[in-house]
């Protein structure tokens, strides 16, 4: 009976550390391929919604730099290599592709009048973890030439704060998509979700996102095991009582 209680108690430990991690593999980002748009794609982003043709908002999301909603963009990446696109970026023989979606993708210069993409979260768990992943790539604007280094998206998740790998590009370079992941722990039930384009001085360095996607972890494999190992204890343990009493 003593194993048994001690196991029960084992067990009852690792829950309670992996208790906070929730189980759910629902995304919690809404219109998280930026394919829903106010007024059309393909277009600077404004803070609010406007009549201005030459503007639209993303659903679900916020842009803003604190005046407008900053030099940003949502850009059609099937054409935004071409003459056609709000933003013309470079293409030629540096291996450009488009998103995996292959259709909107959000697009800042962290050099020139960033603005802080954002969208309030909810359904949250307090103490519960939540892997964030995305797309981002870097590309450089049609009649601009230099070399790009350090760009990277400032990501914060409530009040904390991490940054994705730095991407890096020659002149007239394209870095390819990369795809980011990141686990925050939630404080309450509703978090402000955000990115910020950042990098260092080069000749028009746009950063570029799509697929963003948050939901609850999953539990490593270790724990899984530990689980395993202690309830097969548990059941050996019980069988041996068993004979003993026979």
């Amino acid at each position: 009976m003593r194993i048994v209680s001690s196991l029960l108690l084992s067990l009852s430990a690792v829950a309670a550390l992996s208790g906070g991690v929730a189980h759910a593999t629902t995304n919690l980002v809404t219109n998280g391929n930026f394919e829903t748009t106010t007024n059309g794609s393909n277009k600077q982003l404004s803070s609010s919604i406007v009549s201005d043709d030459k503007r639209t908002t993303l659903s679900g999301w916020t842009s803003s730099n604190g005046n407008d909603g900053g030099y940003n963009f949502v850009l059609n990446s099937n054409i935004a290599n071409t003459w056609d696109s709000a933003i013309w970026l470079k293409s030629e023989n540096n291996g450009w592709a488009t998103s995996a979606n292959g259709g909107n993708i959000f697009a800042s210069d962290s050099q020139y009048w960033p603005g802080v993409l954002s969208q309030t979260v909810s359904g949250l768990t307090a103490g519960s973890q939540y892997t964030l992943t995305f797309d981002s790539a870097l590309a450089q604007q049609v009649g601009f030439d230099g070399a790009n280094s350090g760009n990277y998206w400032q990501v914060a998740f409530g009040n904390s704060t991490q940054n994705s790998s730095a991407l890096n590009i020659a002149s007239g370079g394209f870095s390819g998509w990369n795809t980011s992941s990141m686990t925050f722990t939630a404080t309450g039930a509703t978090q402000v979700l955000s990115f910020l384009a950042q990098g260092s001085p080069g000749a028009p360095p746009f950063l570029l996102l799509d697929s963003v996607s948050l939901t609850a972890a999953v539990p490593e494999p270790s724990t899984w095991g530990m689980l395993a190992v202690g309830l097969g204890l548990i059941g050996f343990a019980a069988r041996r009582r068993a004979v003993a009493r026979a």
